[in-house]
């Protein structure tokens, strides 16, 4: 039997629904027709929403003519390194502060906080000049290690919710089985863990994939920019490039995607698990 006092408020939540997804898809929607019409159909009055004639052109100028191939590179490299250490980092010192009690442990937990809460431009100065000191200026090694540091606080905050989670119960008993501490974290507790630590893992990914403030400071060579500063550069103060700068951000936002439709089920777990405390 069907309850009709609930129908018109399941027809409400299907049209606010069917709305919220048209205005989220549809900028991408016009940013995946716009990158396969010529200029000519870009400039055209009125507005086109298909493409007259469909090209590629767009693509193949935006590796011939730019940098971009490097751009995707040097994004790449410097986001998988940076994702990779700083959760294994996080996955240290989050299990220290769920495990051990210490004095200082609220402090630092605040202090990660506190991190979190602070513009990146505010300590652009001091990281700057400390780049410059060590000649670590438009490199990705330097990049990596700032995106490393941007990571961690928030990695092990996260991670923290995660291990709260695990039964210190099953630890205890590897221990007296033979295993060492570590040993029991590395056997045990992480492979419990893994959707926790993927998540960790793609939001970190994420974060410096499209992070711009300090990228476009600390890089300075147009092929080791990354994709948001090369997106940046599309855009003059004369003229916008609408064809490459679709083009470009077609390809930059397709590997967030793929990434996320591949592991979404380990990330809703992940975070799922992370929320609730056991």
């Amino acid at each position: 039997m069907i309850d009709k006092d609930t129908v018109p408020l399941k027809v409400l939540r299907v049209a606010g629904l069917s709305i919220w997804m048209l205005i989220t898809l549809f900028p991408l929607y016009w940013i995946v027709v716009s990158s396969l019409k010529s200029p000519a159909d870009i400039a055209s009055y009125p507005v086109q929403y298909l493409p007259h004639a469909p090209t590629l052109v767009n693509y193949v100028d935006l590796f011939r003519k730019t940098t971009f191939g490097w751009n995707m590179y040097s994004s790449l490299t410097v986001s998988l390194a940076a994702a990779a250490v700083a959760t294994v980092i996080a996955i240290l010192s989050a299990y220290v502060m769920s495990r051990f009690a210490f004095r200082g442990r609220g402090a630092v937990m605040l202090a990660f906080l506190v991190t979190q809460m602070i513009p990146a431009f505010i300590a652009l100065g001091p990281l700057y000049q400390m780049m410059v000191n060590f000649r670590l200026v438009d490199t990705r090694q330097g990049l990596v290690l700032v995106y490393i540091a941007v990571c961690i606080p928030f990695s092990s905050i996260m991670l923290k919710g995660f291990f709260d989670n695990v039964p210190e119960e099953l630890e205890e008993a590897a221990m007296i089985d033979g295993l060492s501490r570590f040993g029991a974290l590395l056997r045990i507790v992480l492979p419990i863990m893994g959707p926790g630590l993927i998540a960790t893992f793609i939001f970190n990914f994420v974060n410096c994939w499209n992070e711009l403030f300090l990228s476009v400071t600390l890089m300075n060579t147009d092929d080791r920019r990354t994709i948001p500063t090369a997106l940046n550069g599309f855009i003059t103060s004369f003229n916008i490039e609408w064809g490459p700068l679709s083009a470009a951000a077609v390809l930059t936002v397709l590997p967030t995607m793929v990434l996320f439709g591949l592991a979404s089920r380990w990330i809703v777990a992940g975070l799922t698990a992370g929320a609730t405390k056991g």
